[in-house]
C-alpha cells in the first residue's frame, strides 16, 4: 500500500488478503505477532461470550477510565466507522493512527515470507500495536468469534470473562452449548481468574478451566448481585460494593454484565485498584450504541443489534418491561446464516407489524427470503417487505402514531442503516 493510502483504501485492501472472511486459527496471526515482537506490557482483559461481551467491555472501559487509567479498548464489529473498534482513553483512534498501525502490520506480514491474514486478524494486531505505542495502562480486548481460535487469543490475558454461552455461529463453534462452551473457555489461562456470568455454566467450560488450573469464578457462586429499588448490591469472594446506581445501559441482563465487569476488577484489584467513586461514575456514564438503545422522540425508537435467539429473548423481555403501547412496528433484517426463525419466534408476542428489509452484504438475507422464513415460523403479526432498512423505517414513521413504538433489530448492519437513515436523531 502507498504511504498516502487513506483509511478507506486500507480497509478495502484488508478484505483482499485472505480468501475467507473468517478463518479460525492462531498460527498465522502468532507468526506476525512474533515478527513484531508484539507483547502486552500492560494488564490485559479478554472478554468473550455469545451475548453481552460488548456491554462488559464498555463497563470495564468506563470504570477504569473513571479511575484515571489510560485504557485501550478493542471491540467489534463497528456500526458506522471502523475507528469505533479502537479506543484509547475513550477516544476513537484517528484515521492517521490506524493507517500507521496497518502499515506496521503490513511490513511484518510481508517480511521473509508473506503470511495471509483476515480483516479481523489484521485489525487485532493493529489495535495492540496502537495500545503499545500509546503506552496504555490496561487493555480490554473483545473476542470476535468463539475464543479458543480467535485472533484475540494470541495474547495472554491476566483475566478472562465469558459473559454467556448460547447457540450461535454453529458452523464454526458446534451446535450444542457444551461444544460452544469449550470454544469460549479457550480464552482462560493457567493460574489466572476465569469468570463466567452464565447462570447455567456448561460442564465443558468447568472442565477446561480445571484442566488448565484456572481460578474459575461463576455468577451465583463466587460473585453475584442483589437488585433493589433503583440500585443494586454486588458481592464476591473478594468483598462487596453496595448501593450502586443501575447501569446506564438498559436491559434485563445488564446487572449480570455489570457483575461480571466488577468481578474482573476484583480479580486484578492488586494491580488495578478502582475506587467506589470510579465504579459509580463508570456505571452512570457508560454508553454503547445499539444495545437496547432508546432514541427520544415520538414515536419511540428502539435500536438493538440482537441477532441470535439468546439476544432476541433478552430483547423480548426488555420490550415486555416497557409501558404498553398501541402498536409496535419491527424493522427487521438479518444475515442468512443466522437462525432467523428462532429470533422472530422469540419476539413474535411483542410485535404487531413486521417490516422486513434486505441487507446489502455478502451474507445478507433478502426481504422476500426473510418473509418466507417468518411465514413458515407462523408469526402472528402482519408482514410487509422493503428493499432496504431505510425504506422500512420510512414506512414505520409514516404509519406509526406518536404513542406507538418502532423496534429496529436483527444485526449490526440493520442498526447501522437505521442510524444513517435518521441521522438527525443521533446528532
Amino acid at each position: 500500500m502507498a504511504e498516502t493510502a487513506t483509511l478507506a483504501e486500507w480497509l478495502a485492501y484488508l478484505e483482499t488478503l485472505h480468501p475467507k472472511t473468517i478463518s479460525l486459527g492462531l498460527e498465522r496471526v502468532a507468526q506476525v505477532r512474533q515478527r513484531l515482537q508484539l507483547l502486552a506490557d500492560f494488564p490485559l482483559m479478554v472478554v468473550g461470550g455469545t451475548n453481552g461481551k460488548g456491554s462488559v467491555c464498555a463497563m470495564l472501559e468506563a470504570m477504569l477510565h473513571a479511575a484515571g487509567y489510560r485504557v485501550g479498548c478493542y471491540t467489534s464489529p463497528h456500526l458506522l466507522n471502523y475507528n469505533e473498534r479502537v479506543r484509547i482513553s475513550k477516544q476513537q483512534a484517528s484515521d492517521a493512527e490506524l493507517c500507521d498501525a496497518f502499515a506496521a502490520i503490513e511490513v511484518a506480514r510481508q517480511q521473509d515470507s508473506v503470511i495471509p491474514l483476515t480483516y479481523f486478524e489484521f485489525g487485532t494486531l493493529a489495535a495492540m500495536q496502537l495500545f503499545r505505542s500509546h503506552k496504555v495502562e490496561v487493555a480490554i480486548l473483545e473476542v470476535g468469534l468463539g475464543g479458543r481460535l480467535d485472533a484475540v487469543n494470541v495474547f495472554d490475558s491476566d483475566c478472562a470473562v465469558v459473559t454467556s454461552v448460547d447457540i450461535d455461529h454453529t458452523d464454526y463453534l458446534g451446535d450444542t452449548r457444551e461444544q460452544i462452551g469449550f470454544e469460549k473457555a479457550g480464552i482462560f489461562r493457567s493460574g489466572k481468574v476465569a469468570i463466567c456470568a452464565d447462570l447455567q455454566v456448561p460442564q465443558s467450560l468447568r472442565e477446561y478451566a480445571l484442566s488448565i488450573n484456572s481460578q474459575l469464578w461463576c455468577i451465583g457462586r463466587e460473585f453475584g448481585y442483589a437488585s433493589q429499588q433503583g440500585q443494586w448490591d454486588y458481592r464476591s469472594i473478594m468483598g462487596s460494593r453496595n448501593s450502586m446506581p443501575i447501569p446506564a445501559l438498559r436491559g434485563a441482563f445488564q446487572l449480570n454484565n455489570a457483575s461480571a465487569a466488577l468481578a474482573a476488577l476484583d480479580a486484578l484489584k492488586s494491580i488495578l485498584p478502582v475506587s467506589m467513586a470510579a465504579v459509580r461514575r463508570g456505571l452512570v456514564e457508560v454508553q454503547l450504541a445499539g444495545r437496547f438503545q432508546l432514541v427520544p422522540g415520538r414515536p419511540e425508537l428502539v435500536l438493538d443489534v440482537a441477532h441470535n435467539p439468546h439476544a432476541a429473548r433478552s430483547l423480548a423481555k426488555n420490550l415486555a418491561s416497557m409501558p404498553p403501547c398501541p402498536h409496535t412496528y419491527a424493522v427487521f433484517a438479518m444475515l442468512s446464516d443466522k437462525d432467523r426463525a428462532a429470533v422472530a419466534t422469540a419476539l413474535d408476542a411483542n410485535i404487531d407489524s413486521w417490516l422486513l428489509a434486505g441487507i446489502d452484504a455478502p451474507r445478507g438475507a433478502t426481504a422476500l427470503d426473510l418473509a418466507e422464513v417468518l411465514r413458515a415460523a407462523g408469526v402472528k403479526g402482519a408482514i410487509k417487505t422493503y428493499l432496504t432498512v431505510a425504506d422500512a423505517l420510512r414506512y414505520a414513521y409514516e404509519a406509526a402514531g406518536e404513542n406507538d413504538r418502532i423496534v429496529v433489530f436483527g444485526s449490526f448492519y440493520t442498526v447501522a442503516e437505521a442510524m444513517v437513515a435518521v441521522p438527525v436523531k443521533f446528532s
